[in-house]
């Protein structure tokens, strides 16, 4: 019979608060992985008149005059980002974009790389605590959600001294992040350690490429946790970037399963205020260690781990140019030409004016982009 644990927290599908974790999707980009898969290299991409989110066809031209007068944030209805689209910015900043203008074109063979992906970091969560699954009907009762998350894991943490999956947030640049930190626990030395787990389909461990993104990808969950533990993280800026309504009551099932934790809430408001003061409150520290562990899906095996030293003033310089692309300050670039072995299993490699013209956006697609105000 199964044992059975107290903790309960709710799956981030059922929270709307999922974040990708993992670094499979990038897998496929690797040179050794590209040379393994000559038939997805061959697999056409999308042309240059794909359908749009209208499904009308929308030229790459077209994209690009619409930047002249949108930013990005404004152009996709982008209320905040996650975590991981900084990081996959890191890889290809015009992959990024083109994900974004034309989402769909995710291979069946990557898609099912990360359903095994997720696969695996369900079966670690639910080593810890089971997952509920709470109906929700309106943004309030999604984040609602989160934050019953993190009510909940809060006291596990400090008196277990092991979690996963907790859900941060804060204000980076004038742009709202969200992610969700795959584990937090203590060492023996009392030390909080950020450990991040990356699955891999083959036995080997990435490339330097890769590396680089899953560092910057922790380092950034170290950024906002630490923000949020010390107090800097507010609700009023948290409300004024996802609009919610604090006032507004919650759902019944959402209530419900607030009742079950032993909170006496009404509203989303209600909520947020027990949070704010739980991470300030509860002397949780800020992260000490960042640590990668790459496994093998098919064995399990632990192909090997990266220590990540933190560095404060370069993950604010990296931010500070992503953030630039989003806010239409610039237009999005494509990788090096030492890197454009990238490009060999890029969806968006067909389409690409960044690969066209050998490093440069054309002339005559470029967007007369925003100046910084």
């Amino acid at each position: 019979m199964a044992e059975t644990r107290e903790e309960e927290t709710v799956s981030a599908e059922a929270s709307g608060f999922s974040d990708l974790s993992d670094s499979e999707f990038l897998e496929f980009l690797d040179l050794e992985d590209a040379q393994e898969s000559k038939a997805l290299v061959n697999t056409p991409g999308p042309s240059s008149e794909s359908l749009g989110k209208d499904d009308k066809p929308i030229s790459l031209q077209n994209w690009k005059r619409g930047l002249d007068i949108l930013s990005p944030m404004e152009r996709f209805h982008l209320k905040y980002l996650y975590v991981t689209d900084l990081a996959t910015q890191n890889w290809c900043e015009l992959q990024t974009a083109y994900g974004k203008e034309l989402p769909g074109f995710l291979a069946p063979e990557k898609a099912a790389v990360l359903d095994i992906g997720a696969s695996i970091h369900l079966a670690r969560e639910l080593e810890l605590h089971d997952l509920v699954t709470v109906p929700v009907t309106t943004k309030e009762d999604a984040w609602a959600i989160k934050f019953l998350n993190i009510l909940l894991l809060i006291p596990t943490l400090q008196s277990e001294g092991h979690i996963r999956e907790f859900p941060v947030f804060g204000e980076v640049e004038g742009v709202l992040l969200v992610g969700v930190i795959d584990e937090l626990h203590y060492t023996a030395k009392g030390e909080l350690e950020l450990a991040e787990l990356k699955t891999r389909r083959c036995p080997m461990l990435p490339l330097e490429a890769q590396k680089k993104k899953d560092c910057f990808q922790v380092s950034l969950y170290k950024y906002i946790f630490d923000a949020m533990v010390q107090g800097k993280v507010t609700p009023a800026s948290l409300i004024h970037h996802t609009k919610l309504c604090p006032e507004k009551p919650l759902g019944p099932s959402v209530l419900r399963h607030a009742r079950q934790g032993g909170f006496s809430v009404k509203s989303l408001g209600d909520l947020m205020e027990l949070v704010f003061l739980s991470l300030t409150l509860s002397d949780l520290p800020v992260i000490d260690i960042l640590k990668i562990e790459y496994i093998h899906q098919e064995t399990a095996t632990v192909l090997g781990t990266e220590i990540v030293a933190f560095k404060e003033k370069e993950v604010r310089a990296k931010v500070q140019h992503y953030m630039a692309y989003w806010m239409g300050h610039r237009e999005p670039q494509g990788v090096d030409v030492e890197e454009a072995w990238k490009c060999r299993t890029c969806t968006y490699a067909d389409i690409c004016e960044w690969r066209k013209g050998s490093g440069v956006l054309s002339s005559t697609l470029a967007p007369q982009v925003k100046k910084a105000k």
